[in-house]
């Protein structure tokens, strides 16, 4: 007797969905946001980055689906709401960083991180949740870090923020699941983004190092695996919680640390 052989997977298939990508000028946003414009989404990229919005627009020509520039900044919370209207998919990606001890940390930029971070996508996530329910289906993928589940010292806001995220998500998947909405985290550790390189100098002068050490020293330290991850990898994990095998994948975190949580 012979064995069945399994069905092949079915492809990420999101021709009529329309998929929110914040963040989306650059870096993992940018990855996220062609990756789900390849497999048919009409794609709202949300960034303030006008240059980088316009750049992305015209290498996701040719695309199945397409994508849409609309400058945002998240900030305007009002705004950011309504935005989200109408979505299918939302991906909370935008963010920044500061690196400081506590007790030189600019309160200004606590809170703007904070609302950047965590205040933005529960207004996003609030403004996509109607039409979400209304269909029975949707698909909110948080892009927190490993930061979310481990803290490092300098970065009160950022950690605050992704800690915050994890929970928001958790949350929306339980008052998700009853009308087909799945949300869920993805957790990188150091990826190749702007973001990452310019810490290197804060980092630099926060640890008392040479900047040529910052990676090996202090980004890699706790990384099995010793080098920065792709946008695109991380893009790869959010279009899998998006597609037709993740259904049952929900209010956890997909961790890609290269071993970092394994300690």
């Amino acid at each position: 007797m012979t064995t069945p052989r399994p069905a092949p997977a079915p492809s990420l298939d999101l021709d009529g969905r329309t998929a929110l990508v914040t963040g989306a000028a650059g870096g993992i946003g940018r990855a996220c946001a062609l990756r789900l414009a390849a497999a048919g989404a009409k794609v709202r990229a949300v960034d303030r980055d006008t240059t980088g919005l316009e750049a992305l627009a015209g290498d996701a020509a040719g695309l199945p689906g397409t994508v849409e520039p609309h400058v945002l900044d998240l900030t305007d919370l009002d705004t950011a709401e309504l935005a989200a209207a109408g979505t299918d998919v939302l991906v909370n990606n935008a963010g920044l960083q500061h690196v400081s001890p506590l007790e030189d940390f600019p309160p200004d930029v606590f809170h703007t991180v904070l609302t950047v971070m965590l205040e933005a996508p529960f207004r996003l996530i609030r403004g996509a949740l109607p039409h979400m329910y209304a269909q029975g289906w949707g698909r909110v993928v948080n892009v927190s870090s490993v930061h979310g589940l481990r803290a490092s010292a300098y970065k009160a806001a950022y950690v605050a923020a992704k800690h915050g995220l994890e929970g928001l998500s958790k949350t929306t998947a339980l008052e998700g699941a009853p009308h087909g909405v799945t949300s869920n985290c993805v957790n990188p550790a150091y990826v190749r983004t702007p973001l990452v390189q310019r810490q290197i100098a804060d980092q630099a002068r926060a640890h008392g190092i040479p900047e040529d050490r910052v990676i090996t020293e202090v980004l890699l330290k706790d990384s099995a695996v010793k080098r920065l991850i792709e946008p695109e990898e991380v893009a790869e994990a959010v279009a899998y919680l998006c597609g037709p095998r993740s259904s049952f994948v929900t209010g956890t975190s997909l961790v890609l640390d290269g071993g970092w949580t394994a300690h």
